[in-house]
């Protein structure tokens, strides 16, 4: 074959063509084909093999092309950026050719995302697509990693200003053409460099804005541990650039593809546990091991979660902020805080801020503006809050990690709580301004604005915060602890030992703690808020645990469960999610009060009220299971209870009069048994099949158990599905077994929450399953030979 002549004016492709680059040029001497050439590129990019850059064509045939196809000049750039950055270069002409490059794809990109296609559908191909095809996105990751490089012993080095430039085109053309993001993740090697890149501040905002989007994509959870010099490069961040470091950390710490987690069957969980324990820590948990291990890291953040508005970075200019905005938002949000800024600059201030094309864009799509002034407060305020946001959500997940109690220590030490509170009113629970921003294409009330984003951050905090742990008390002031103090010694019962062991300086100050202040927000919220769920878990993780009469009053005395009740019945909620989360907090409320059931019988005073207040408990029993069981427990001790007060209670109260009669009792224990299987057993309806066992423990407690069986039994013959019912609990209590005798903080929970003797629940298990037909306690008693299907393998299905 002859040799292939020399490019016009390039003198870059030396040497033999391949096959490939002769087909696609018509041969030599030939015309371009030009329907072929795109086509054989993108096959050659899938494959690895054949035409994959710019530089396997001659200048002169690309000139040509391109003046029919209109790719900007683009793929004769790539070739003039081939040549100027060979490992001996400065660099310099590299340099010059980017800036060229940059605006024809950064202003396409600031189209993309602000959905104005017009300029992408101009032209058949968009200049991102281009440039990824003729090999510029290849290019660029091994210009940005030629530092790694030694020649002699020496790594090469590129300047600040090159890498940047770099990183600002890989951006654009990942937001623009699909498919760049997902083959920059394959690259692991080009991913743990990236994090290098952040040493430097000049580069570090668009490293962490790409990493974050690769992130994203990436299939297998990068290891921090990997990272070099993780410990230095995190202790050297400032405040700023660890906040924006925590967009990526919630990446790398939350487990992956685990969707709603109360959604996930407890079969799949169980089988993923046991997998879990053969390969040992997941890559998350070697991640939030990893920044644990970092000196300062949780009291930084802890630092940054409670930093007030008026503490940020008050005097940096103009420019500076927004080169910060565009790491947090979208281009479109961008502009509109420019325009806003603009407008109140000239209502208020009567200065004059101009705005140019967008053609005339610096790197990152950002519009140039001709005064340094200053941000207005509500942008202060929104730029406060979307930190706010990530770092509230990487403690969030490191208090619910494997170091749970570690992290628990050092964000009591370091008074995140007593900070927060004193956040609560001007930036947590802030009233909304007619000004205020939000993001682009939403409105205030959205669940995706970042107001309503940090108010249910916050309290998915809160909960994780209180959930089970003696910490739960840095939430009350020291007037509030003594009042605690107040309630046991009125009530002549021991003070609780953790209030008691509270340090004192770490709680909250002013004159309300952070649980008044959220009862407060709680009762003045609007019915059809979606914060009301999000709140009663917060407040009912408080109470959690071994009932405290003591937490119980302190919470009834603010009202707190005429609130609820006025939520179910003269509101009638209708939302599911909400009307569970009232119900379980009322539970948790009511449990072995006597006070509370007093309260309930005043509030619920008519059988009108009454029977809307069952509707709502009947109408799912998945969302209201827990104060069944909360009140069939209470039933059970004060009927064991020789006690006036008691006794009037038990008189009086409608609910517990209707829990108290046995075909209450066996509707509901029908039911809850009916409503789940083991193949649908999830977190959030496991505690249906929990508290059918204890109507049935309490039975046993009181020698009926036979009869509550017996009775089973007629109901399942009464609806024509003999053995239906109780086979289907014979499998559920087979899985009951399996799951919670390995599992020792779901044990604990069930013994803390019922106050009865986890051994006394194994026990009764274990006398349900017995195989011997002539027990009378036995299920397999009251199953006819005929309908027996107690043998069925679930763990396989």
């Amino acid at each position: 074959m002859a040799a292939a002549p020399a490019a016009a004016g390039a003198g870059v492709c030396r040497g033999r063509r391949s096959a490939a680059t002769v087909a696609a040029w018509g041969g030599w001497g030939g015309r371009p084909r030009p329907g072929n050439i795109l086509l054989q590129l993108r096959q050659g990019q899938l494959t690895g093999r054949g035409l994959i850059r710019a530089v396997q064509f001659p200048e002169a045939f690309l000139t040509e092309r391109d003046k029919q196809s209109k790719w900007s000049g683009i793929p004769q750039l790539l070739l003039k950026l081939y040549t100027t950055s060979h490992l001996h270069s400065d660099f310099i002409e590299c340099q010059n050719i980017l800036k060229e490059i940059s605006p024809l794809l950064s202003m396409e990109a600031m189209a993309f995302v602000t959905e104005d296609r017009k300029l992408t559908q101009e032209t058949t191909y968009p200049n991102t697509y281009i440039f990824d095809l003729f090999g510029g996105v290849d290019l660029l990751v091994e210009i940005l990693m030629r530092p790694t490089i030694s020649i002699r012993g020496q790594k090469l080095k590129i300047s600040d200003e090159l890498s940047k430039d770099c990183l600002s085109i890989l951006y654009n053309t990942c937001v623009c053409t699909e498919g760049v993001t997902k083959r920059l993740a394959e690259k692991n090697d080009f991913v743990i460099f990236l994090f290098t890149l952040m040493t430097s501040k000049k580069t570090f905002l668009q490293t962490a804005t790409l990493i974050e989007d690769i992130l994203g994509v990436k299939k297998e959870m990068i290891r921090l541990d990997e990272v070099p010099n993780l410990s230095s490069l995190v202790s050297n961040f400032d405040q700023q650039q660890l906040a924006n470091f925590c967009r990526i950390l919630a990446v790398t710490i939350s487990e992956m593809d685990t969707g709603n987690d109360d959604k996930h069957t407890l079969l799949a969980k169980n089988a993923q546990q046991k997998k879990s324990l053969s390969l040992g820590p997941s890559a998350a948990e070697i991640n939030q091991a990893a920044l644990l291990s970092i000196p300062g890291f949780v009291e930084r953040l802890c630092k940054l979660a409670t930093r007030k508005v008026s503490e940020s970075a008050g005097t940096a200019s103009f420019l500076q902020e927004l080169e910060e905005w565009y790491t947090w938002l979208d281009n479109a949000l961008v502009l509109d805080a420019l325009m806003r800024v603009a407008n109140e600059e000239s209502e208020h201030n009567q200065a004059s801020t101009v705005f140019p094309p967008l053609g005339n864009s610096e790197e990152n799509g950002l519009p140039h503006t001709s005064a340094r002034t200053q941000l207005p407060q509500s942008m202060k305020i929104m730029h406060e809050i979307m930190y706010k946001l990530e770092v509230l959500y990487v403690l969030c997940v490191l208090l619910m990690g494997r170091q749970r109690n570690q992290v628990h220590r050092m964000i009591a030490e370091f008074k995140l709580i007593p900070g927060l509170n004193n956040l609560f009113d001007k930036l947590i629970w802030r009233k909304h301004s007619a000004s205020a921003l939000v993001l682009h294409g939403h409105n205030q009330n959205c669940d995706c604005s970042p107001d309503i984003t940090l108010k249910i951050q916050f309290l998915r905090l809160l909960q994780s915060f209180s959930d089970h742990h003696e910490n739960k008390y840095l939430l009350l002031n020291n007037q509030e602890l003594n009042e605690l103090s107040a309630i046991s010694l009125k009530a002549n019962i021991p003070e609780v030992e953790a209030v008691l062991n509270t340090d004192r300086s770490l709680v909250c100050d002013g004159k309300r703690g952070l649980l008044t202040r959220l009862l407060q927000v709680m009762k003045k919220e609007p019915a059809e808020s979606s914060f009301r769920f999000w709140q009663a878990r917060a407040v009912e993780s408080f109470l959690r645990g071994t009932t405290s009469y003591a937490d119980q009053m302190f919470l009834l005395k603010r009202g707190l469960l005429e609130h609820i009740l006025y939520c179910i019945v003269d509101s009638e909620c209708k939302s599911r999610d909400v009307l569970q989360s009232y119900f379980d907090l009322l539970g948790e409320l009511m449990k072995f009060n006597v006070d509370a059931f007093k309260r309930f019988n005043k509030y619920i005073n008519t059988d009108a009220k009454f029977q809307v207040f069952l509707k709502q408990i009947n109408s799912s029993l998945v969302d209201s299971n827990m104060l069944v069981r909360c009140v069939t427990l209470s039933l059970d001790r004060f009927e064991n209870q020789v006690d006036m007060k008691v006794a009037e209670v038990l008189s009086e109260c409608r609910l517990l009069a209707y829990i108290s009669q046995v075909p209450t009792q066996m509707s509901f224990l029908f039911r809850l048994i009916n409503i789940i299987h083991v193949q649908t057993l999830t977190q959030e309806n496991v505690s249906c099949l929990n508290t059918s066992l204890v109507i049935l423990m309490l039975a046993r407690r009181k020698e009926r158990l036979p009869l509550y069986l017996r009775l089973l039994q007629r109901m399942e013959h009464s609806k024509k599905y003999p053995g239906f019912l109780l086979n289907n609990f014979h499998n559920l209590l087979r899985f009951w077994q399996q799951h919670y005798l390995h599992k020792d903080k779901d044990s604990t929970c069930l013994e803390n929450s019922s106050c009865i003797s986890f051994s006394y629940w194994k026990e009764t298990v274990s006398i349900l399953l017995n195989p011997d037909r002539q027990s009378p306690s036995a299920l397999v008693s009251y199953i006819e030979e005929p309908y027996m299907d107690i043998d069925r393998d679930f763990t396989e299905e």
